[in-house]
This record gives structure tokens, C-alpha cells and sequence, in this order.
């Protein structure tokens, strides 16, 4: 790449960040960079950045003292491979980033200086939930092709498929009769019986009596955009709908290589090009799903025994366990019967060297199973239970729930709660019966770009750890590991899945190939 092309880049980069550079600092980055190739050269300049905007800086004008010590801060980061082919991420250890409207763009909480996370959260860190969430989907939709002005010189009637968003504030100043309105807004009860739309700037009563409401689960506390007209201080909505989602492409096309998902690469995995060559490698990468692995029944683990056989030969990259993890989950042995539960499994798998060798054994908790209440995310089944399985499977891991596990450029999420029927049973209209329900729960989650869109009352959430229940941008895979029927449905180039209840559904399970970014159906026969 040319000089002139480099500096050009360099100038672009940092006037979309608010920077200005003097000149022997530019000519210093365009030395930096001429050597570097066209592919790797934007990543350098996005890690650059980064680094700049976490500098103590007292002005906007960058000199060359600035640039040269985040070059060499940069350099140190590539020595360091933190480059995991497998990585299992906690939910506590999620990275937390926040929007700025002034700036375009997320801003990690370190460089806001905001404090780490408490589970005993403030008031602020309730209210933060619902900002943080309509933040994220206001900035989503307002780049959406329907929400985006018309560009100088276009056709005229194109204006016709454009729309615009109001605030509720609009509605709230309006004296006379408004019609055709779209308004961004979170579904509340402020009075008992009687919903209403509230946003940042206000909140206005609504009249769905002739609402036509679109695909999705609709439930208090979830995000929807209303269409219709604004008539004696009530909102009468013609149409329901959901934000338009985003694939993950073009969230990261705009907001560059930040890495929201976690793990210890300081960027996102999507853009290594080592990763990537490692990925189309592992043709063979397999992994395993199973749901409500009840170790508490010999018939359960006597499938699992023919699991393990059948797959010794060619073991998998991983099995995912979900809970819960025994048939009866209360009663004072409950500790005691799942601890020996689990030294069972450990023999068994011993049984299984290859197995033990070279697969990963990820456990991720489930709702009835033991731990700090029904309040996500979940931690991590306590070690009293884990230990001497741990101790003879090294290659066991245990996450908490949800986690999060990446594997080379592929992120996938693991979720284990009975989610679908809780917003079945809570949505303020019954969905329509034309469209499947898990259709209804898929475009629901992604849409929302969370996994638990419910009031607080009925799925409660740490209110400070509300980022690690969110999915945006949207992973590869979702596994939504619930007791309803198996599914496998595509959104937004995101795979989510269910693999059903293992113990409770004749021992199905599903299996996902990496390499071709697909799903089977699996099932030992009885």
C-alpha cells in the first residue's frame, strides 16, 4: 500500500474519533504501517486507537509522544499470543462497554472510569438496565435502511419507504391530533392494567384494543417500535413490531474490532487471520449438546456410557452439559446425592481415555440445580460438588449460566432456563398461532439483543451483570438449552438451537460442525 493511501487512512481514522494528528506524528504512523500489508494494516491502525483513547490526553490535537507509546504499547500486545483456539468465558468476566451518543461509538466502563460490577447493585445500576438496552437498539435502528435519511440526489419517492423515529417527548408536546407516528419505546405498566410506552424522555398511555401486532413473544419490559396516532394524550397503536435486528457483520463493519464477546484476545476473534487459518483446519470440530443430564438415573447414565463409546473413536471438540443435573432437585440429600452423581461420571469417563485426552467437558448449571437462587447469571456449581470430578477429569470445566465459548472466529452462546414457555406465559397477546412458537422466541431474543426480555419480577437479573444476558453483537450460535421440544431455527445469520430435554424427551441431543456452521439431530435409541 502506498504512502499517500496509508496517510490518507491515518488522517480518516482519527478525524472519525474526534483526533487530529500534528505532522511529525503523522509522518511517524505512515513509516509504522508502510510496511505492514493492506489487510493487517487496519487492524494496527484500530488497536492504535484504542490505545489512544484510553491515554489521560489533554487535547484533541495528538502529538508524537502520544502515537509512539501506543505503537509500543501495540507491540507488546501482539508479542503476547493471548490467541485461545478454545475458550470457555464466564459470564462475570463478560467485558463491559457502554454507548455514547456524543461519540458513536462503545466506550469500555474502564475508560469511563465507571466502577467494576456489584452484585449488590444501586438504583442507578436498575435504571441503567433499560437505558443500556434502548441505547443499544435506538443506535441499531436509526442505521437501519428504513430509518436512515435520504441521501442528497436520491428519488424523491423513495422517501416513501423511509420512516422516522419520534421520541415519546414528541407525543407529549403535541396538542392536536398526530397521525402516523413510530415511536422507539419499552413496553411498561405504570398504572395496573393499563400499558404504556416509555422512553428516556417520558412515558405515554396506549390504546391496543385495534393493534395489529407482528411476529414475536411481546412482554412487559420488551423493547417495541409502535406505529399509529397521537389523540387526547393517548397513544392509539395501529401496529406492534420489534427493532429491526442486525447481523454481526455489519455491527462490527461499523464499530471496528472491539471485542464484546470476552476472552483474553484484546480484539475480536473475527478479525485473526490466524484463528481463521486454524478454523478451516478443524474440518472435524465437533461439538455436543445435551440438556437435563439427570446423573441421578442409571438409565441416563447408562445412555451416556453409549454416548461416550460411540464417540471414543473420534472424540469431539467438546460436550456441553446442561442442567439440572438431577431428577429430583430438592430434599436434604439433594448436595449429596448430585456430589456422588458426579464421581460416578468421573469413573465412567475414565473408562474413555481418548476421550478424556482430547475432548473439553463444559457443565453449565441449570435452574433447579444448587446455587444462590433463580437470579441470573447463575455462577458455577459450588465446588464442594465439582472437585473430585474435577480432580480426575482435568480437561472438565465448570461455567456459570449463561456462558459464553469461543471456538477459533466462532462465538456461541449457552443458555440453560425453561425461557420459552415463561414469555409464552407472560406476553401481553397471545402470539399468533400461523407462525411456530420457537419462530415467535427466536425473533424475539434476537431482535431484543437479549436473552431474558421479561420484567425483573418474573426473571429476576443481577442488575449490575445485565451485559453478560446480552447478545449483540449477535453471536454464531445461541443455545437456548430449555425442557421444550427441539428446534433449530436462523436469524440474522445467527444459528439458534434447543437440544431438548436429554432425560425428559428420549434421549435427544444436538451436535454442531464448526466447519459447516451446522446442526444435527441426534438421539440414543432406547
Amino acid at each position: 500500500m502506498s504512502s499517500f493511501k496509508i496517510k490518507t487512512n491515518v488522517v480518516t481514522a482519527f478525524k472519525m474519533h474526534g483526533y487530529s494528528l500534528k505532522s511529525d506524528a503523522l509522518k511517524y504512523l505512515v513509516d509504522v504501517l508502510l510496511p505492514v500489508n493492506e489487510v493487517l494494516c487496519e487492524d494496527w491502525l484500530d488497536r492504535i486507537l484504542e490505545v489512544v483513547q484510553k491515554q489521560p490526553l489533554k487535547s484533541a490535537v495528538i502529538d508524537k509522544a502520544t502515537v509512539e507509546a501506543a505503537v509500543q504499547e501495540c507491540s507488546h500486545l501482539r508479542d503476547d499470543d493471548s490467541e485461545q483456539v478454545l475458550s470457555v468465558i464466564d459470564a462475570f468476566s463478560v467485558p463491559r462497554f457502554t454507548y455514547s451518543n456524543d461519540r458513536k461509538k462503545f466506550l469500555s466502563n474502564e475508560t469511563l472510569k465507571l466502577p467494576p460490577p456489584n452484585l449488590h447493585g444501586s438504583a442507578k445500576d436498575k435504571a441503567d438496565i433499560f437505558k443500556d438496552r434502548y441505547q443499544i437498539l435506538y443506535q441499531r435502528t436509526s442505521r437501519h435502511d428504513l430509518f436512515t435519511p435520504l441521501a442528497l440526489g436520491a428519488n424523491p419517492e423513495e422517501s416513501s419507504r423511509k420512516f422516522q423515529l419520534k421520541p415519546v417527548e414528541y407525543l407529549l408536546g403535541c396538542t392536536a391530533k398526530v397521525g402516523d407516528v413510530l415511536v422507539l419505546g419499552m413496553l411498561t405498566q405504570i398504572n395496573e392494567g393499563r400499558f404504556s410506552l416509555e422512553d428516556p424522555t417520558g412515558a405515554v398511555p396506549l390504546d391496543l384494543s385495534k393493534t395489529n401486532f407482528h411476529v414475536g413473544l411481546f412482554t412487559e419490559n420488551c423493547f417495541v417500535l409502535a406505529e399509529g396516532s397521537y389523540e387526547d394524550k393517548v397513544f392509539q397503536v395501529n401496529a406492534l413490531g420489534f427493532p429491526p435486528a442486525e447481523p454481526s457483520q455489519t455491527t462490527r463493519a461499523y464499530f471496528g474490532n472491539i471485542n464484546f464477546f470476552g476472552g483474553e484476545s484484546k480484539t475480536s476473534v473475527k478479525s485473526s487471520a490466524r484463528l481463521k487459518a486454524l478454523e478451516e483446519q478443524a474440518e472435524d470440530a465437533i461439538f455436543v449438546f445435551l440438556s437435563d443430564v439427570w446423573l441421578d438415573q442409571a438409565k441416563v447414565m447408562e445412555k451416556l456410557r453409549i454416548l461416550f463409546a460411540g464417540y471414543s473413536t473420534l472424540p469431539p471438540t467438546a460436550f456441553v452439559f446442561c442442567g439440572n443435573f438431577t431428577s429430583a432437585p430438592y430434599g436434604p440429600n439433594h448436595v449429596k446425592t448430585l456430589r456422588e452423581s458426579m464421581r460416578e461420571l468421573a469413573d465412567m469417563l475414565l473408562e474413555f481415555p481418548a476421550l478424556v485426552e482430547s475432548s473439553r467437558f463444559v457443565f453449565v448449571p441449570g435452574p433447579l440445580d444448587p446455587g444462590p437462587g433463580k437470579i441470573l447469571p447463575r455462577p458455577a456449581l459450588p465446588k464442594v460438588i465439582t472437585e473430585e470430578l474435577q480432580s480426575k477429569i482435568p480437561t472438565a470445566i465448570f461455567t456459570s449460566n449463561p456462558c459464553r465459548i469461543q471456538f477459533c472466529t466462532q462465538e456461541i452462546v449457552v443458555f440453560r432456563e425453561d425461557i420459552i414457555q415463561k414469555m409464552s406465559r407472560n406476553c401481553v397477546r397471545f402470539p399468533n398461532p400461523e407462525t411456530s412458537i420457537t419462530q415467535h422466541f427466536v425473533k424475539t431474543i434476537v431482535s431484543q439483543a437479549h436473552l431474558v426480555p421479561l420484567p425483573l419480577h418474573v426473571s429476576p437479573v443481577y442488575w449490575a451483570l445485565d451485559n453478560a444476558l446480552r447478545i449483540y453483537p449477535l453471536p454464531d450460535v445461541i443455545v437456548c438449552a430449555d425442557k421444550f421440544d427441539p428446534f433449530t431455527e436462523t436469524s440474522a445469520e445467527c444459528c439458534i438451537f434447543n437440544p431438548g430435554s436429554f432425560a425428559g424427551s428420549g434421549y435427544l441431543f444436538k451436535v454442531y460442525l464448526p466447519a459447516t456452521k451446522t446442526v444435527e439431530d441426534s438421539k440414543i435409541e432406547t
